[in-house]
């Protein structure tokens, strides 16, 4: 692996910044990196997911696709396969707005841009998989901070679909967010309707939190 690149700091710190500036600019940050970039980071965090204990019996497990400048975990989808384990991907769903589903993703499976120009496969009740059936769901985030605050796209379809959680934490699958190291920030305020994380994972280590 040759040596990462790391991208240029902000000329103003994100912490200064509101939600809305804060995703912005990190979202321009991680569109910035080169596809080398990306590629070394996408190899140190299979690394660093192949040595997490929260994946160590997952068999179940829902991933996304990168498609804004987002950490991409295919090269630890590549090495898990051949483990058996088998991966899923979020589908809006088609009735219950502003929630997901999650169906399986496999080599050959056919693809289609929902309405935000993300592929997904097509909605099916009997290859979908329950959001509590899932062992662990490792979902992209724009920015985090060391407490575990988290913060996403903005359309809060992750905190609908894992809202069970709060009430039965012991049926939730291990919420695992994946970004960039450089996306972390010193503080995030939380919402009240924020699911909490169990982990978080970069190409540079991994954070864990008791809360």
């Amino acid at each position: 692996m040759s040596q990462f690149i790391e991208p240029q700091p902000f000329q103003t710190h994100p912490d200064t910044f509101s939600r809305s500036e804060l995703r912005k600019h990190l979202r321009h940050h991680r569109r910035a990196l080169s596809f080398e970039q990306q590629q070394q980071a996408a190899e140190y965090l299979a690394l660093n997911l192949l040595s997490n204990p929260d994946l160590h019996r997952a068999r179940h497990i829902a991933i996304y696709l990168p498609n804004d400048g987002e950490i991409d975990p295919h090269v630890y989808l590549d090495i898990a396969r051949r483990k058996g384990i088998r991966f899923y991907l979020p589908v809006l769903h088609p009735i219950h707005e502003g929630r997901l589903v999650f169906s399986p993703y496999y080599h050959g499976v056919e693809l289609t841009a929902n309405r935000f120009g993300i592929p997904e496969p097509a909605f099916s009740k009997g290859l979908r998989r329950p959001a509590w059936a899932l062992d662990a769901v490792l979902f992209p985030l724009v920015g985090f901070d060391e407490q575990g605050g988290r913060l996403g796209m903005g359309g809060g379809f992750y905190d609908r679909t894992f809202a069970f959680s709060r009430i039965r934490p012991r049926l939730a699958p291990k919420l695992i967010g994946l970004a960039h190291d450089f996306q972390k920030v010193k503080k995030l305020p939380i919402e009240p309707w924020d699911v909490p994380l169990h982990s978080v994972v970069t190409d540079k280590r991994r954070y864990r939190f008791s809360g």
